[in-house]
């Protein structure tokens, strides 16, 4: 058992074996516990792969509360997001499964080849309040940008991505008034368009409508200097590594090495007593915040070690 003296890496795999579910138990394992060996590293990715196909359906997509805040067995983009990365994390983002995504992506796209947040086959099952589920839903780039950029960074080709990526191109160039959701769904697809110009020049933009509609706190202890989001939880607020998983992505232009250092204590110190990370979001059933913590404990870890702070 993890004690208080622990490393941030012991006291989160405490906190996962306890709480996680296989899935989260298995991509930590692979994360953090390999012993670069490559046969284990190839069995690891064997074990991730093997605990998401049980969230896989028959028409290709992911359902099943992957995406914990979405209830019930059905495919929605937003598990099958949930899916690609997690592939993409393994290094298994090619070949038939994601020939098998994209078909189920085409299916579900409205006519401008772009995704809806939620399709409509989720009604009757349960779902977070503020996901609402409507007949006919509009393109969302929160939902598409990630597919996309991800697709991309992987090198997959498809028909399904010619007119998604003319759909994110759009709006990400017409985005104006925004919040940290699309913004960080600007960056994921950014981070993985083949135009890396055009994607250094759309990036140089929103870097500079982030800082003047104060989306990320720049100081940890100033979070009031910086106002949550209409819609979101209070104290929904996001931070500099929120938009900078990476170093290398594009938005860690946006902030000094100050404003991120701070950011990245300031992350290491979200480190809970039972070894997670919290949620930022309302929890708005007994599961959610249980099945989510795990997925923020991991990512958390991710982007500090990302960063190169030490976690072990």
């Amino acid at each position: 058992m993890a004690g208080s003296g622990a490393s941030p890496l012991a006291r989160a795999e405490h906190f996962i074996w306890l709480t996680a579910r296989v899935l989260e138990q298995r991509r930590f394992a692979y994360h953090f516990l390999g012993n670069g060996n490559s046969n284990s590293s190839d069995d690891a990715e064997e074990a991730v792969e093997a605990a998401l196909t049980a969230y896989r359906n028959t028409d290709g997509g992911y359902g099943h509360a992957l995406e914990p805040d979405l209830r019930g067995p059905v495919s929605q983009p937003l598990h099958t997001a949930h899916a690609l990365r997690v592939l993409d994390s393994v290094g298994r983002c090619s070949g038939r499964r994601v020939e098998r995504v994209c078909r189920y992506l085409t299916e579900v796209s409205n006519r401008d080849g772009a995704l809806p947040a939620l399709h409509p086959s989720l009604r009757g099952y349960p779902a977070a309040p503020f996901l609402p589920i409507v007949d006919d839903p509009p393109s969302d780039l929160l939902a598409t940008g990630p597919v996309v950029g991800l697709l991309h960074r992987n090198e997959v080709w498809h028909a399904w991505l010619f007119r998604a990526t003319d759909f994110c191109w759009s709006a990400v160039d017409t985005l104006e008034k925004s919040h940290p959701y699309e913004i960080q769904a600007a960056v994921a697809f950014l981070d993985g368009v083949p135009d890396r110009a055009r994607a250094q020049a759309a990036a140089d933009r929103l870097g500079r409508l982030v800082r003047e509609q104060r989306l990320a706190v720049l100081d940890p202890q100033r979070p009031a200097d910086f106002p949550v989001a209409p819609g979101y939880a209070p104290g929904e607020h996001h931070f500099p590594y929120d938009f900078a998983r990476t170093p290398e992505s594009l938005a860690r232009g946006w902030f000094t090495d100050e404003e991120m250092s701070r950011s990245l204590d300031h992350l290491a110190g979200e480190q809970q007593e039972d070894g997670g990370w919290p949620i930022s979001w309302p929890a708005w059933a007994p599961g959610t915040a249980l099945e989510w913590r795990p997925i923020v404990t991991i990512q958390a870890l991710l982007t500090l070690r990302a960063h190169g702070r030490a976690v072990a």
